[in-house]
């Protein structure tokens, strides 16, 4: 049976207006005490609409982190692989650090310990494209000649990825602009990258005392 655009365009509202009542009860009442009822009701669509396209609160939850996540962590590649990184990571730290994103995705990760049907969900839809993008951007680094052959690019995104999360799990406080740097400045060294790794410091503002012309020498001087 052919779609109709026009209910392609229902569905369509119905799955967005799924996500953001889970989003905003995640941030209203916790992870926790969020229920497919209670986003049903907030989305005005019944609960056999939501399990036609989810098995679980958790999997609708997934859904919205991996868009917002996606969004705000992309791999942009200006040339310099050490700033693109930087840009990457910064990201999914300020997703993590935001609710309701980032108490959505500690929700998920304590549910994935006995759902073994979300964490296969996890790690095939979030887990495993996100580290294959971080894999291609170095590899294409590597290319350029800016990361030795040889080196070790699925490690160094562990490396890259690890702190990020180890921090977030354990509700950590989330690392800054001086320790992402840091964190990324350290993997690429440990790949023998040829980069620059550290980020170009503004220039100080010139005092306004300092523009001013001199003042002419007096004719007796």
């Amino acid at each position: 049976m052919i779609t109709s655009p026009s209910s392609l365009r229902r569905s369509e509202r119905s799955r967005r207006a799924t996500l953001d009542a889970a989003l905003a009860l995640c941030t209203e009442k916790g992870y926790g005490r969020v229920t497919i009822e209670a986003i049903a009701g907030r989305a005005g669509v019944s609960k056999k609409t939501i399990y036609r396209w989810w098995p679980s609160k958790s999997a609708v939850l997934l859904e919205a982190f991996t868009e917002a996540l996606v969004d705000a962590t992309p791999f942009v590649d200006t040339g310099d692989i050490a700033a693109d990184i930087r840009t990457h990571v910064t990201g999914a730290v300020r997703l993590l650090s935001t609710p309701p994103f980032g108490p959505a995705y500690a929700g998920i990760l304590s549910e994935i310990h006995h759902d073994d049907e979300l964490a296969e969900t996890v790690r095939t839809q979030l887990i495993e494209p996100r580290f294959g993008e971080a894999v291609a951007r170095l590899r294409k680094a590597q290319e350029q000649g800016q990361i030795p052959p040889g080196a070790n690019l699925p490690l160094a995104v562990e490396m890259l990825y690890g702190p990020v999360y180890y921090r977030h799990v354990l509700r950590k406080p989330p690392q800054d602009e001086a320790t992402i740097a840091a964190l990324v400045a350290h993997v690429l060294r440990s790949l023998g990258a040829q980069a620059d790794l550290e980020p170009t410091a503004p220039e100080p503002a010139t005092p306004a005392a300092d523009l001013e012309p001199a003042a002419p020498e007096s004719a007796a001087s």
